[in-house]
């Protein structure tokens, strides 16, 4: 069992402002003089400012002393000092849930381990509904009185399917959509209506093994880790914007059953993660990398 840190979150009670802009000097003072001025503690920050680019981001939460903090006016204040710097930010309240819908197919590691996290308040997360190609997970889902749409697919029904997936999306509210293991790849259409707001999890392993039963061939090769890679799902299958990776070392003494149960763990925790720092607004995308910001 890999001992990576899943349970992530903001402290409570405190605001989120996040934002990035061309890089200039008094990019940092101007969030952190506008919060003084308006008698907000800072709990926590972190920034980072691209070179390569000259492009600067900027995370930070904090703790209006104030009882009455009216949130329009901070945004429209804060918008007229943030528009010297041609900066766009976003204000994510203490108590927000980003609506999420989820995409699985058969295998039920990923989708049990948020279900739990959501149960127990691990995960900022309102899931609306779960959707997948298959009928098998729908008790799962059941259990957790969530709505569980089954759309099958074939190669000749494709669009039709997606077109399903999508007015679901679009009628849930959902602003983000987690592949849990969903195994269809996403037409090239999909992609773009989901950019920057669809997470996937896959295996990585090293060297890297695709096709069927890649832990078996991973077995066959000897190799002495597993992992996993979260990232946005883009038109390069699998090889879209990583937020977050891990690893897991194994040994001689592991058999392909052995890989695959340590597989599944390191998948779960690192999905987990990026979903977490996707909500909790710690990841900025930026051309076809991203900027984490850990916690």
């Amino acid at each position: 069992m890999s001992h990576m840190n899943a349970s992530i979150g903001k402290s409570a009670g405190t605001w989120v402002l996040t934002a990035q802009c061309p890089s200039r000097l008094g990019t940092v003072d101007v969030v952190t003089r506008f919060l003084k001025e308006s008698r907000c503690y800072i709990t926590e920050q972190q920034s980072f400012d691209d070179r390569l680019s000259e492009r600067f981001f900027i995370r930070t939460e904090f703790r209006p002393m104030d009882a009455e903090f009216d949130a329009g006016a901070f945004q429209a204040d804060f918008a007229a000092r943030a528009g010297e710097f041609d900066m766009a930010f976003e204000l994510t309240a203490p108590d927000a849930r980003l609506p999420v819908v989820i995409m699985v197919s058969k295998a039920d590691h990923c989708l049990n381990d948020l279900l739990y996290r959501y149960r127990t308040g691990q995960l900022s997360i309102d899931i609306r509904a779960v959707v997948s190609n298959h009928p098998d997970l729908e008790p799962l889902a059941a259990w957790h009185d969530l709505p569980y749409y089954h759309f099958p697919i074939t190669p000749e029904t494709k669009a039709e399917q997606e077109a399903q997936v999508w007015q679901v999306v679009q009628d849930t509210g959902a602003e983000l959509v987690i592949l849990a293991r969903y195994m269809q790849v996403l037409s090239s259409e999909m992609c773009e209506k989901l950019s920057g707001r669809a997470i996937n999890i896959h295996h990585s392993l090293l060297p890297g093994f695709k096709g069927a039963k890649p832990y078996h061939q991973a077995y066959e090769k000897g190799v002495k880790l597993v992992g996993a890679t979260a990232h946005y799902i883009n038109d390069d299958l699998d090889e879209g914007p990583i937020i977050t990776q891990g690893v897991d070392p194994v040994s001689h003494a592991d058999y392909p059953e052995d890989l695959v149960a340590k597989g599944r763990d390191v998948e779960c925790l690192t999905l987990a993660r990026a979903v977490a720092y996707h909500v909790e607004r710690r990841v900025f995308l930026h051309k076809r990398r991203t900027v984490v910001f850990t916690r």
